[in-house]
């Protein structure tokens, strides 16, 4: 066995393809001429700001963007931050005016809360009405709740139980409740199948791309660093990417590996070979966890997903009756042809919500086409007069 392959197999990452069977659209099978570049970038070439809002006691990270029109309050899915959606907010604020309010959700990216542990529907759903309310005050603007997985049951309860009185649209990402609750029963096998540490952001945000988990590695640049926290200083690698040195994965004393080795793929090209589930499970496959070893051991996950097994049928169990009845314009986005349950099914076809399909992306729909995902919600924003479209921005056709 080669040195290199030797490297491969300690590193932990997917297997890369052989030399010859590699191909990019509109190329011959062969060599690739470029090497992808995995250093992290800082959230402040999407946002326009970074906030720390205090709740009793407790603190939230937000982020934001624009000045006028409604405020798209996002929200992540679990394991993830609010930096999964910053290529979304570039893009739709270009599309349409209005305002961006991503948030960093309890337990998660570099929000600190007293009891990070108690991750209930209910709690969440508290702790973003109470958000908006710090924020804005009784005069709150127009608001329309957007999230993704766990984050869209987030919001469907959100919005259900009126925590936020200047609600006028909702956006959910790739969640069913049927298909979700299936998946729940592997969620613990497919946790421990991910790896456990990285050795550095560049090595995180490779293994992002290669494993599935995002398909778009401008977008796995910007919000891996806050999904996983440095071992040494406790703090979220967010932190680190303003001054980050950029290192080779392999090191010093290791062969580099040759620039035809990794696919370079087009950013805003989905793999149409999608397993996907939705239950913030598209990540593939199961790989193994690093050498134990300070070196290896630099960086590991921002929240222990096993330990919230508890409330995981809560954030979807009796969605699809609560999304129906949120009694403002909802809008479905899916990343493939999904099994709508009989509630939903017969909502569609009553005209209750907006279903728009976008196949052959990954569960992360929103950072693998964040421009798709823009147009298709600026458009639901103007077809419902929520916000006035840029002079360049052509709707799009709502389609399922």
């Amino acid at each position: 066995m080669s040195t290199l392959q030797k490297w491969v197999q300690k590193s932990k990452l997917p297997p890369i393809a052989p030399v010859g069977q590699l191909s990019s659209r509109g190329a011959r099978r062969g060599v690739s001429s470029r090497k992808r570049d995995y250093t992290p970038t800082p959230w402040n070439q999407y946002f326009k700001e970074c906030r720390d809002i205090s709740i009793d006691g407790d603190q939230f990270r937000v982020y934001q963007l624009g000045s006028s029109g409604p405020v798209l309050v996002l929200l992540h899915g679990g394991g993830f931050s609010s930096l999964t959606w910053a290529l979304f907010s570039a893009s739709v604020t270009s599309m349409v005016e209005c305002q961006i309010l991503a948030i960093d959700l309890r337990g998660h990216g570099d929000s600190i809360a007293r009891d990070e542990d108690d991750l209930s529907a209910h709690t969440m759903a508290s702790d973003v009405g109470n958000i908006v309310g710090a924020l804005y005050g009784s005069d709150a603007p127009p608001i329309i709740l957007i999230g993704h997985s766990m984050g869209g049951a987030i919001a469907v309860h959100t919005a259900a139980g009126n925590h936020i009185p200047s609600l006028i649209g909702l956006a959910v990402i790739d969640v069913v409740e049927g298909t979700a609750l299936d998946a729940l029963a592997s969620m613990q096998s497919f946790l421990r199948g991910r790896p456990a540490y990285f050795r550095s952001l560049e090595h995180a945000i490779e293994w992002c791309v290669r494993s599935g988990q995002v398909r778009n590695v401008e977008s796995a640049k910007v919000s891996m660093p806050g999904q996983i926290k440095n071992n040494e200083t406790g703090k979220l690698a967010t932190s680190e990417v303003d001054a980050y040195v950029p290192k080779s994965p392999l090191g010093d004393s290791h062969p580099q590996l040759p620039v035809d080795s990794i696919k370079e793929e087009d950013p805003d090209e989905c793999n149409s070979n999608s397993n996907r589930t939705d239950t913030d499970t598209e990540f593939k496959p199961p790989l193994a966890p690093a050498d134990n070893d300070s070196e290896t051991r630099k960086y590991t996950w921002r929240i222990d997903l096993g330990r919230t097994e508890k409330y995981w049928s809560g954030w979807f169990k009796g969605l699809s009756s609560m999304f129906l009845s949120c009694p403002v314009p909802k809008m479905l986005l899916l990343a493939g042809i999904d099994r709508l349950d009989k509630d939903l099914t017969v909502g569609q076809m009553q005209g209750k919500f907006q279903m728009q399909v976008l196949p052959h992306c990954g569960h992360a729909v929103h950072e693998d086409v964040p421009d798709k995902v823009a147009e298709a919600l600026a458009t639901f924003m103007v077809r419902h007069k929520f916000a006035e479209p840029a002079a360049n921005f052509e709707r799009t056709f709502p389609a399922c």
